[in-house]
């Protein structure tokens, strides 16, 4: 296992308003194409959890608040297989369903016509194509065909620069490298609880570090009984330095996440919501 590592962590400010754009951009690698107030509720949960949610690419991030620089939970939609209304509950707000490969997830928005249009932007993205849809209005149209084109160019760029990376020594900048998938923004605290809560998931976490710029690593491993590590990742030019004895300076966050799989030959595995059992609920 890793030795000599010094822990470094403090609470996650946020950034100014102004940068709270700016920093989700940065954070995602992903263009907005819609955003606002949804309610998430897992098909094994009994309560709906209150979301600024935020249509990206083909993911849905979820932030605690509308403020919030760095989102709670992220979905990946591209492998959507239906999105299915249900009907308005006695309050008058509005339901769907999509339906995943790994199960499904129960969306309430706050009317039928916020409905009417996630449901008309998730499908744009995730099939290529507007839905057939004679209760849109030309307005919701035009910009549904907008995000249409978008996300088309997204893909051949993001195909293009996945081919070139290939002969090329060196990965891409990590501003065109998505975020690890065992990302999680959430604090040292709940890093903890995630991953002793969820063993079957993972036992690596990769999450903000004490300012926007850094990030920080939780693990928790068995030895004579669980023991939980954190590791300070510094974020230096296009470059990440592992705090350690003897520093380690990697590429990207993808090697970040890979360095420490490696040196533990694999004891260690990244937290990943998907590779949970069936009973592990996603929110």
């Amino acid at each position: 296992m890793l030795r000599g590592i010094r822990e470094q962590l403090e609470e996650t400010p946020q950034p100014a308003p102004r940068r709270i754009f700016q920093e989700r951009r940065r954070i995602t690698g992903l263009p907005l194409y819609f955003q606002g107030y949804l309610s998430v509720r897992h098909s094994r949960c009994q309560e709906f959890r209150v979301y600024w949610t935020e249509l990206r690419g083909t993911m849905l991030f979820f932030y605690d608040d509308k403020k919030a620089p760095t989102y709670s939970q992220k979905l990946d939609i591209s492998a959507l297989t239906s999105a299915t209304n249900v009907h308005p509950d006695e309050n008058g707000s509005a339901r769907f369903i999509l339906m995943l490969s790994n199960g499904e997830l129960e969306l309430k928005a706050n009317d039928c016509e916020c409905r009417k249009e996630w449901k008309g932007f998730i499908l744009t993205v995730t099939k290529l194509s507007v839905p057939p849809d004679e209760s849109l209005l030309p307005g919701q149209l035009t910009r549904m065909h907008e995000v249409l084109e978008k996300e088309k160019k997204r893909r051949i760029t993001f195909n293009d620069c996945s081919s070139a990376s290939l002969s090329r020594k060196s990965p891409p900048s990590s501003m065109l490298t998505p975020m690890p998938e065992c990302f999680y923004a959430v604090s040292r605290q709940e890093a903890i609880e995630m991953l002793e809560k969820n063993a079957s998931c993972g036992n690596l976490i990769l999450r903000p570090g004490s300012d926007s710029k850094n990030y920080a690593v939780t693990i928790r491993h068995e030895l004579d009984a669980p023991h939980l590590k954190h590791y300070k990742v510094i974020s230096k030019g296009t470059s990440y330095i592992i705090e350690l004895e003897r520093r380690v300076t990697l590429p990207s966050l993808q090697d970040v996440v890979n360095y420490f799989v490696t040196q533990t030959r694999g004891n260690l595995k990244p937290f990943v919501i998907q590779t949970c059992t069936a009973e592990d609920p996603v929110f």
